[in-house]
């Protein structure tokens, strides 16, 4: 088996992003359990509000390449009003079963304040759609800014439940794929 790729997709703009910095451990911890790695930050990437009728998709296309080479892909959003950001939705709207199907996805959600599980209920949702796997553990870490301090995270729990997620990242990369999910078969997009 050749070695296992696993790509870190940060749904946060902000530069000193808690998200950037919690998929950066997980990714490392990634590389340790024998991955190699790639954070795709969407700061670097110009991916404009998906319209289907546009002729100019930006970086879309090479985008999309580097998610569909991924074995596993790990999801970083911040929570805004209870759910995922609006760039990383974008990103994921740019992508379809080409990208995920069968592809093994991790979740972490970071939040200023006590409550990140919405948003990762709505990207296993996400996952569901598009016929990837959704490993069980994921992160979510709320009230942010007292688990890090000068930049490094100080909240030994949440490093290892984030350095599971990476490590567990790797361990299911090539899992038996589940049958089609109900909600992928409503997943087809629409037409007018």
């Amino acid at each position: 088996m050749s070695e296992t790729h696993v790509v870190g997709i940060c749904g946060s703009l902000r530069d000193g992003s808690y998200t950037r910095k919690s998929l950066r451990i997980a990714l490392e911890a990634a590389e340790n359990a024998g991955a190699s790695t790639e954070l795709l930050d969407l700061r670097e990437w110009e991916l404009p509000v998906l319209d289907a009728d546009a002729d100019d998709a930006g970086e879309a296309d090479a985008f999309r390449d580097r998610v569909r080479a991924a074995d596993a892909v790990l999801l970083g959003t911040p929570v805004y009003h209870g759910s995922f950001s609006a760039p990383l939705k974008n990103a994921l709207d740019y992508c379809g079963f080409d990208e995920f199907e069968h592809t093994t996805i991790g979740l972490l959600a970071v939040a200023g304040g006590r409550f990140p599980i919405t948003a990762l209920e709505h990207l296993r949702t996400v996952g569901r759609s598009l016929d990837a796997w959704v490993i069980p553990h994921q992160v979510a870490i709320p009230r942010a800014s007292s688990a890090y301090e000068d930049g490094d995270l100080v909240d030994e729990e949440l490093r290892e439940w984030i350095e599971v997620l990476g490590r567990e990242a790797v361990e299911y990369a090539h899992i038996e794929p589940d049958p089609a999910s109900f909600e992928s078969g409503e997943n087809v997009g629409a037409d007018d």
